[in-house]
């Protein structure tokens, strides 16, 4: 009997042949009993040690959880449930990309450790400091249907302008016959935030169209310069209407309540808790 929040037999039959395993040593706790551990702890926002006993025990699920966010298994298994979506022609390419900004809870700030940090975790920890405290920005792009296709977290101060190319680059669809994978939107659709002459570019080098309005101090620094200013910036308010959908998925994302809240001390983690709630809102759509 599948209990609340825990993996279906279908989802977990997408993510069972990603999920490492130890050719040799003592017997191990049953890998979807842990995995839903970590579900159940990503959904609910307990703490580790609060986990119920039909999860195994903490200790297992944390330590395996802290071993499968380096390795990526959980973007891994994003990919390849976005490789067989796209191989049936299940992907919107029109993409939308924004962020949101997630308060940091004060255990996720505690991260003086002794020893180095691992090279893949940032040496801020992608918390930003503010006001109100510290603070982590998820940047996300989606498709068309609102499922997420790539993540970045980056200290909440960010500048999502700044961000947006790395945002794009992560997008990485294999494909499930020889070819490389699809790393090119159709179309992408952004708010004012991206609106800059350098994302522009770097659009329109890679030949993807956009649907990103003008910033008004932009528009009358145009018509200042008169012909010199060059034409406007083309933007479809019908295609733009569109964008609701990227909001959608991070209303999904944040029903997470460890999403919502950022309660894990890396940014390691904290992405891969990511993933592996984009990866379930995916399992749920195809």
């Amino acid at each position: 009997m599948v209990r609340r929040h825990e993996l279906t037999g279908p989802e977990w039959e997408l993510l069972a042949p990603l999920i490492p395993r130890a050719a040799t040593g003592r017997p191990r706790v049953e890998d979807r009993r842990v995995v839903n551990g970590m579900v159940y702890k990503i959904r609910t926002g307990i703490s580790w040690h609060d986990l119920p006993e039909r999860q195994g025990p903490w200790q297992t699920v944390y330590t395996r959880f802290r071993r499968y966010a380096p390795d990526g298994v959980f973007t891994q298994a994003l990919q390849q449930i976005q490789a067989h979506a796209d191989a049936a022609g299940g992907i919107d390419w029109l993409v939308q990309i924004d962020s949101t900004i997630v308060r940091a809870h004060q255990h996720a700030a505690a991260t003086g450790r002794k020893g180095a940090a691992p090279a893949d975790e940032p040496d801020d920890h992608a918390l930003g400091r503010s006001r109100g405290g510290p603070t982590t920005k998820i940047h996300l792009a989606c498709d068309g249907k609102g499922r997420p296709l790539a993540i970045l977290v980056t200290p909440g101060q960010r500048r999502d302008s700044v961000r947006a190319r790395p945002l794009l680059e992560r997008i990485r669809v294999p494909r499930t016959g020889p070819g490389r994978p699809r790393c090119r939107p159709d179309q992408v659709i952004a708010d004012k935030a991206y609106s800059s002459r350098g994302f522009r570019a770097y659009l329109r080098k890679r030949g993807i169209a956009n649907t990103i309005p003008e910033k008004i101090d932009q528009r009358r620094h145009r018509l200042r310069r008169g012909g010199y200013g060059g034409r406007p910036p083309g933007c479809d308010r019908e295609t733009y209407r569109r964008r609701n959908m990227i909001e959608r998925c991070f209303n999904r994302l944040e029903g997470f309540r460890g999403i919502a809240t950022r309660y894990e001390k890396t940014a390691t983690s904290y992405e891969a808790a990511v993933s592996l709630a984009s990866f379930l809102l995916w399992a749920r759509s195809v």
